[in-house]
């Protein structure tokens, strides 16, 4: 790494801050990824129920697969993998791996999954939502948001869950999170195209996902949630979307997981749930951005923790990726190394690759510029996933 720029040090600036104090190992976390199905040209393919009955014998919502759960999607076009049980990130790694291979045999290779935040070709017209059980929320949604719009049927998300283990901790993890978001959005955003075609933004899936409930803003909150001071904090936040959704005669997603913010809480599960985190592009890749994640939130570190400032460095983040804090992502880096654990070391390498070359989306956006096409940058893509290699910026290399 690169010696840390003067800019660095503004992660530390005087303005209002929270304060990352050293945070005993926790016990093992949870994480769900979302792949696309596909042809052999990429184009998306709305079968995941073809696909759930093809492996289960039946349309089911979710399935045991594989030693996995495999399940629907709002988008049909998506299936997403769930490990079995809490783990570590090697386990949860080698668990998903050997399911998402078992997912190709059962298929007969037929179709090509994807991760990343968006489907990079994919039209509204190419999918729909799920069409089977669970139809009430579905049409619900549909009816406030309409829900047919990329925020809703192009979006893939890393999902995280971090176990709390008091109402104490689930405040203090909670507030470390919402501070980390900006930083973990530049580095890990993998969605620069939409329909085909590259915007000024680097995670497209966040400019749809903030705006895709903007009926109802205080659901999203622009993804940064508010700080909170203690669980009635959390609590009354969610009374208040409740209220709102009544009025819009919603009562049936009155639900704990409607809160669309960056990072919720899923008390069901004893868990925070990170959404604010793209897909990447094969599963070693998402296990490295978990501990980095992992690694910061054991770590002795002082964050911006003024909303509108963590809105203007999200912003930053969504439109350059690493180009736009590369100094202060080199910083957060050598701290995580220092707090990291063994097994999480051996991730983190990733991690400082993207940091050095840039985020996917910055990669997949400088080869097209270079020249290269998007077929065969996917076909790249989809092979990572298969062989559970991470992208690099080198021409045509997984690494």
């Amino acid at each position: 790494m690169p010696e840390f720029g003067e800019k660095a040090m503004n992660i530390q600036k005087a303005s209002k801050m929270v304060t990352l104090r050293a945070m005993p190992a926790k016990s093992p976390i949870g994480t769900e990824h979302e792949y696309s199905i596909n042809d052999k040209n990429y184009r998306p393919l709305a079968i995941s129920d073809k696909i759930l009955k093809q492996i289960s014998g039946e349309v089911q919502y979710e399935v045991p697969f594989g030693g996995i759960q495999v399940a629907k999607e709002l988008q049909k076009h998506v299936l997403e993998l769930i490990p079995a049980t809490p783990g570590s990130i090697s386990l949860l790694e080698e668990n998903l791996y050997h399911g998402l291979c078992e997912l190709y045999r059962a298929t007969n290779y037929e179709y090509g999954f994807l991760g990343l935040g968006m489907h990079p070709l994919l039209t509204l017209d190419q999918t729909t939502y799920w069409d089977h059980d669970e139809q009430e929320y579905y049409q619900a949604y549909d009816r406030i948001f309409n829900i047919r719009q990329h925020g809703w049927l192009n979006i893939q998300a890393l999902q995280i869950n971090y176990p709390y283990e008091s109402p104490d901790d689930l405040v203090t993890m909670f507030n470390k999170i919402r501070s980390l978001i900006p930083y973990m959005v530049a580095v890990s955003a993998s969605s620069p195209l939409v329909e085909g075609k590259t915007t000024s933004y680097m995670d497209n899936r966040l400019v749809y996902y903030r705006q895709n409930q903007a009926q109802i803003p205080e659901i999203c909150h622009d993804i940064i949630p508010e700080k909170l001071d203690c669980v009635e904090d959390y609590v009354r936040i969610n009374q208040d979307i409740y209220r709102e959704l009544k009025k819009c005669r919603g009562e049936i997603l009155c639900h704990e997981w409607v809160n669309s913010r960056g990072v919720i809480v899923r008390f069901t599960r004893e868990c925070l749930e990170v959404k604010a985190i793209d897909e990447q592009e094969c599963l070693h890749s998402d296990m490295a951005f978990s501990a980095f994640l992992l690694a910061l939130l054991r770590s002795d570190l002082v964050l911006e923790e003024e909303e509108s400032h963590l809105l203007a460095m999200l912003e930053d983040a969504m439109r350059h990726g690493v180009a736009g804090m590369r100094p202060e992502l080199e910083k957060l880096f050598w701290i995580a190394q220092k707090s990291a654990t063994k097994e999480e070391m051996r991730y983190l390498p990733v991690v400082a690759k993207r940091i050095e070359e840039g985020c996917l989306a910055e990669i997949m956006v400088q080869k097209l510029k270079e020249g290269g096409e998007i077929e065969p940058m996917l076909a790249e893509m989809e092979w990572c996933l298969k062989e559970n290699r991470p992208y690099s910026a080198e021409p045509g290399r997984c690494g």
